[in-house]
């Protein structure tokens, strides 16, 4: 290592904030090193030195750079920003990248990240003990030009494991369920912001606080006691963190699995409820098909390449489908993908894999072994709740091989209304599976706290577990009856027991078919008013399952997922085209379409907008149109020429005043001149804002209708974003505020003659329709499958009563009021 001198530069234009006033102990406490923070004022984030990128976090908030003297840089950019999953960051480099001072690293999106993360502060870090000199104490710095201060190679300090002050301690673990995925993934993170070897002891043994898998092969239980030992010049601090996260008590995701039931005379099969139901149907064994792992392996280099693209790849696909679990609201899938990727990061699962290839074996090989070995340590502690576990090593092993190439064996389609019966599944499996031909599962071994059962109650899918040896007496499409709710599988059912399960089953489906077949008719209250429900859809499929579920109309078409995540805008046809097919799918029912609501916030290359402080109170709705006017008229085209014309209705998105509607109105009778339409389809307006709210009756004076769109009118009425976590549990369209306003848009379109309707999610949610219908609302419009759960809640009220009561809940001062009022007037009504 030379001796000379590294200069630093800075990697961001920006001001110099003191390292102590960054807003997060961890690093203004100095535990991850020596540093500079900066406030940035650009969106680039270049290199500090020439050398190697030795790793980039999968959320491309953070990376480390190797000098070409050998000393690691951190830079982290944002507090809190891994939580963002990558939005917002794009990165230019990858891991073993080789880079030049200046080159671009990561490119943030700096208005999307600042309004989600706790800071954009980045920091410039020495984790493993060097010390900056000459380093710059105020103003601003410039990207590639000023410097952050000089490293001297022989200052840089300890790595992990090295010598340094030791700190010990006991803590009790008081996760629920112990040291199993989740609460183990929590413990590394902890143990990731510290340069100090950490180390967790349990019963004579000991695992690195940096790897899931073997904190979770301790088998440490709820209210365990442990030690924990870190050596490192930040030993104590690492200790505290590593005990704090420990000492989390969490609550289990899983409910207490009942007792098997026992086998009767009648031979009935005896096995764990993991989900409740119950199903009629055939078997159909998926037998555990042993993947053929290729024993001949290519040079070293080649089958480390092939366990990192593999890795890589099953990365990608879990995040995917975190994302997918998180947008579709699934937090217990979210959380066993969450975990999933922990076990795909975990260093020493890796670490095993990789001694396997230098041991000279095949990538898959090598794989293969290390999820085994990892799985035998666990099998062998005698824990069963550990021993559950085991199931997500397997399924992240079968996604990497399947990864390298090898076929996964899975059934590709399954005999209509099939029990499948299987050793075991795996997470993975059964996402594979397909759902519309699968009754049921039943398996030799798993529980019910597994992340399969987790995943089966999800689907509503009747599954029973740890059933043992005798799923072995089940033949290939032997009928059965599956009665998971108590715990018994009839292997051998008469005409007398099928007639008994068919008519439970048809009980329990009663209620629900009867919703969906009363769906199609109108919603009358009580005492004789009509509210429509329609639905809020995205596209033809949206708009064929709002159709089958009985929904009066579209509620909301939103036209902006055309205009998403592609290079180019849509033409006319395309537009008119994907609006027809929306049309056609409806029958003779009426459509509202919403026009582009999309602002800076979105990432559309052809459609440059403006970078903006705050998105949310810019460019967004129809003044995007006004700023585009070449973008409005192609839509309004696309929509005029759909036919009937007569059921198209025009919603503008985010109007503030009077003069907006009539700008929109008369280029529509501009447009319909110039293409020779004598017929004008209606035109309401979206409340979305206060003002809009305020001058309701002015509004309707120009539209044909109005729209509250509740979810864009709390958070602009209470001054709270809708995406800030931290006041999720304030933003309440029960506030009594959001109902005053939306009692004014009802009284001002009344003045005219015109209907009010609700397409945000307050209308969906069961205990605000009688609040919603109270204030004079008389369309609502909710997702597809809610509409025949809406009209029936609708069906069970009367107006008067609502309105009476709705008069008071104005008078209320929160929202927890108005919804402890809600509930004790309808929650059982």
């Amino acid at each position: 290592m030379s001796d000379s001198m590294i200069s630093l530069l800075a990697p961001v234009d920006g001001i110099v904030v003191p390292l102590q006033n960054v807003p997060d102990p961890v690093f203004s406490a100095g535990m991850m090193g020596d540093g500079v923070a900066i406030e940035p004022l650009s969106p680039r984030i270049l290199a500090p030195a020439d050398g190697v990128v030795r790793q980039v976090a999968r959320t491309f908030h953070a990376l480390t750079l190797t000098t070409r003297d050998g000393v690691d840089v951190l830079i982290h950019i944002g507090i809190d920003t891994v939580n963002l999953g990558g939005e917002g960051f794009t990165a230019h480099v990858a891991a073993g990248d080789t880079v030049s001072a200046g080159q671009c690293l990561v490119e943030v999106d700096l208005d999307r990240v600042a309004r989600r993360a706790v800071s954009l502060v980045t920091l410039v870090l020495l984790p493993e003990g060097g010390q900056l000199s000459g380093r710059p104490r105020a103003g601003q710095l410039r990207a590639g030009v000023d410097s952050l201060g000089l490293l001297r190679p022989g200052d840089g300090a300890m790595a992990a494991g090295g010598d340094g002050p030791e700190a010990r301690a006991s803590a009790i673990v008081r996760h629920a369920g112990g040291l199993h995925a989740r609460p183990a993934a929590m413990v590394q993170a902890a143990a990731r912001a510290f340069s100090a070897d950490i180390q967790v002891e349990y019963r004579g043994h000991s695992a690195s606080a940096r790897s899931v898998v073997a904190l979770m092969g301790l088998g440490v239980g709820e209210d365990d006691d442990v030690t924990v030992l870190a050596r490192g010049e930040d030993a104590a601090a690492a200790a505290d963190a590593v005990i704090r996260a420990l000492q989390t008590r969490t609550r289990g995701d899983h409910a207490a699995a009942p007792s098997a039931a026992q086998a009767g005379p009648d031979g009935g099969i005896a096995g764990v409820c993991a989900s409740a139901g119950m199903a009629i149907g055939r078997i159909h064994r998926l037998d555990a098909v042993a993947l053929v792992v290729e024993e001949t392996a290519g040079t070293r280099d080649e089958e480390f390449a092939r366990l990192s693209q593999a890795l890589v790849s099953v990365r990608e696909a879990i995040q995917a489908a975190i994302a997918d679990a998180a947008r579709r609201r699934a937090a217990a899938e979210e959380s066993i993908f969450t975990a999933h990727l922990a076990l795909a990061d975990d260093p020493e699962l890796i670490a095993l894999a990789e001694r396997g290839v230098i041991a000279g074996k095949s990538a898959s090989v090598s794989v293969r072994d290390a999820v085994e070995e990892q799985g035998r340590v666990l099998l062998a502690l005698g824990n069963p709740l550990l021993a559950e576990r085991v199931a997500d090593l397997r399924d992240l092993g079968r996604r990497l091989l399947v990864a390298m190439g090898m076929p996964d064996g899975l059934p590709s389609e399954l005999p209509p209304e099939s029990i499948v019966v299987a050793d075991d599944l795996l997470p993975s499996d059964l996402n594979r599976l397909p759902r519309e031909r699968l009754a049921g599962l039943v398996l030799a071994r798993g529980g019910a706290t597994s992340h399969l059962a987790i995943i089966a109650r999800a689907m509503g899918l009747p599954t029973l577990v740890a059933v043992g040896e005798r799923v072995r007496e089940l033949s290939e499409g032997q009928r059965v009856i599956l009665d998971s709710a108590a715990g018994r599988l009839d292997p051998e059912p008469g005409e007398v027991e099928l007639d008994a399960a068919r008519a439970r089953i048809a009980e329990r489906e009663n209620t629900r078919r009867q919703l969906l077949e009363n769906a199609g008719g109108p919603a009358l209250t009580q005492d004789g008013c009509r509210i429509d429900v329609a639905a809020n859809v995205a596209n033809a499929g949206d708009a064929a399952e709002a159709a089958e579920h009985g929904a009066d109309g579209v509620g909301l078409l939103r036209t902006e997922l055309l205009f998403i995540e592609r290079d180019s805008m849509p033409d006319e046809n395309e537009q008119r085209e994907a609006c027809q097919a929306v049309f056609d799918a409806l029958g003779d029912r009426p459509v509202i379409v919403r026009t582009l609501d999309v602002g800076g916030d979105k990432d559309m290359p052809y459609l440059p907008l403006p970078a903006e402080d705050n998105p949310a109170l810019g460019l967004r709705g129809i003044r995007t149109g006004f700023a585009r006017p070449e973008v409005l008229d192609v839509q309004l085209r696309a929509l005029l020429a759909l036919k009937p014309l007569s059921r198209l209705r025009i919603l503008i998105p985010m109007i503030a005043e009077v003069a907006e509607v009539r700008r929109v109105r008369e280029r529509i009778d501009a447009l319909c001149a110039e293409a020779g339409i004598g017929e004008r389809p209606e035109l309401g307006v979206m409340i979305e804002v206060p003002s809009a709210a305020v001058l309701a009756d002015q509004l309707a004076r120009e539209a044909d209708f109005l729209s509250i769109g509740t979810n864009d009118l709390t958070q602009y009425t209470l001054a709270m974003d809708r995406c800030h976590a931290g006041l999720a549990d304030r933003l309440d369209p029960f506030h009594p505020a959001l109902l005053r306003l939306i009692a004014m848009t009802v009284a001002g379109a009344r003045k005219h003659g015109k209907w009010v309707g609700v397409c945000g999610a307050m209308a969906s949610d069961s205990l605000a329709v009688p609040v919603l219908l109270g204030l004079g609302v008389t369309e609502l419009s909710v997702a597809p499958v809610l509409v025949p759960e809406i009209k029936a809640r609708v069906r069970s009220l009367a107006i008067e009563q609502c309105r009476k009561a709705a008069e008071g809940l104005l008078l209320l001062d929160d929202a927890r009021s108005v919804r402890e009022r809600a509930a004790a007037l309808w929650q059982h009504h």
